[in-house]
């Protein structure tokens, strides 16, 4: 009898426990939503793009984050419920351009100028049918385009992606990933490695043997860079086929040029193989890759870092010129090389009744293409550097 008692006893104890901390954790997520507070958002559309009016003075510690779907939202300052810190997320019916969407923050609000991706009429703001109760519609700004208002039909996973993607990793202990996802990330994570691996060799050789292995980097190494050089043609395919955004002429002049290099000024000139500018180029080549292609990892898993987005738009100043630079020089070094072995050069007379002389070629591709697409990639760079960066994402105003 006093063990049936005692064991009683400890059974109510167990389930007193248990109630408590219940009782614990709701109050802790209950006080939790409480403290995440919502300012009123108005909101307008033309058919190009959103406008969102974020009733909050004097906003401090602002936070404003564009994705391609998305608004991620936080600040301190005034709103509906006085002084607190306020915050949303809106995740938008449609794909919008994040890049060339901006903000101007005033004395007593904040504007929001989202671009969309096409030119459109949303039915609704938000991707899911149900709207919260802080926005609103702002009807100063309102137009509207009655024809095309008709909600076309949407996939329920699209619109519901976060609940989908909690009841997949409940169900079956993780998330399912598209096929474009995993190829995307594969594809990133073996050129990281390729690139890493080249830089590895380089370093380790030149911290072993020292400057001798500078004329031997090519024979070392070679193989290797022609390999990831080829692999990034297929840069040029990802934004065709939709699985990057932008156009497909960055990476094409990009890849080509450097394709250019490596195959028709490296490759097949054995004299400028054991030049010190290939052991400069393919170092500036990795350096610039190995950033790259983690900053392209973290943003397919919707992780971003802050300082890796920093150096991977900061890092380019200094290495692009110098990497222009070094391929500039091997041209410029191939053309006597070229007017001696009259290689790729078609002399008349001949069966085509054609003539092409590569040392001109290369004379006219250093001045017609190299310096005018590196000032083009330059400024793309300095202006993708301004809106990742947010050097000019929003305008800060005095007076409404």
């Amino acid at each position: 009898m006093p063990d049936l008692k005692n064991k009683i006893s400890m059974t109510l104890k167990d389930q007193r426990q248990q109630k408590l901390e219940m009782m614990q954790e709701y109050y802790s997520n209950s006080k939790s939503i409480v403290q995440q507070l919502s300012p009123f958002v108005y909101w307008a559309q033309t058919e190009k793009q959103i406008t969102l009016k974020v009733e909050l003075k004097d906003a401090k510690c602002l936070q404003i984050e564009f994705t391609s779907n998305a608004v991620n939202f936080k600040a301190k300052g005034y709103g509906a419920r006085g002084l607190n810190e306020y915050q949303f997320y809106i995740e938008f019916y449609a794909l919008i351009n994040s890049e060339e969407s901006c903000f101007r923050v005033f004395d007593s609000k904040i504007e929001c100028i989202i671009k969309k991706s096409e030119k459109s009429w949303w039915p609704r703001l938000v991707a899911t049918p149900q709207k919260p109760h802080w926005l609103k519609i702002d009807f100063d700004r309102w137009h509207i385009e009655d024809d095309t208002l008709d909600e076309k039909p949407r996939d329920i996973h699209q619109d519901y992606y976060r609940e989908y993607e909690r009841l997949q990793k409940e169900e079956i202990g993780y998330i399912k990933e598209s096929t474009k996802t995993v190829y995307m990330v594969f594809y990133n994570f073996a050129q990281f490695i390729g690139f890493l691996y080249i830089l590895c060799v380089i370093c380790i050789l030149y911290y072993r043997d020292g400057p001798d292995v500078i004329s031997k980097t090519y024979e070392y190494v070679g193989n290797a860079m022609k390999f990831v050089q080829l692999l990034q043609f297929l840069e040029v395919l990802h934004p065709i086929f939709g699985y990057t955004k932008g156009s497909p002429l960055i990476p094409l002049a990009q890849v080509s040029g450097r394709n250019f290099v490596l195959f028709l000024m490296i490759e097949w000139e054995e004299r400028m193989q054991t030049k010190p500018v290939v052991f400069y180029l393919f170092i500036i080549w990795s350096l610039v890759e190995v950033i790259r292609y983690p900053y392209y990892l973290t943003a397919i898993v919707k992780k971003p870092l802050a300082f890796l987005t920093w150096v991977r738009y900061t890092i380019w100043i200094p290495l692009y010129p110098m990497g222009i630079l070094c391929e500039g020089i091997i041209i410029l070094r191939n053309i006597p090389y070229f007017e001696e072995t009259k290689r790729f050069s078609v002399e008349m007379p001949n069966q085509f009744n054609f003539a092409f002389d590569m040392p001109t070629f290369l004379k006219i591709y250093l001045l017609g293409f190299l310096l005018p697409g590196s000032y083009m990639l330059v400024t793309h760079m300095a202006k993708t550097r301004a809106m990742k960066l947010g050097k000019k994402r929003f305008i800060r105003a005095a007076k409404d």
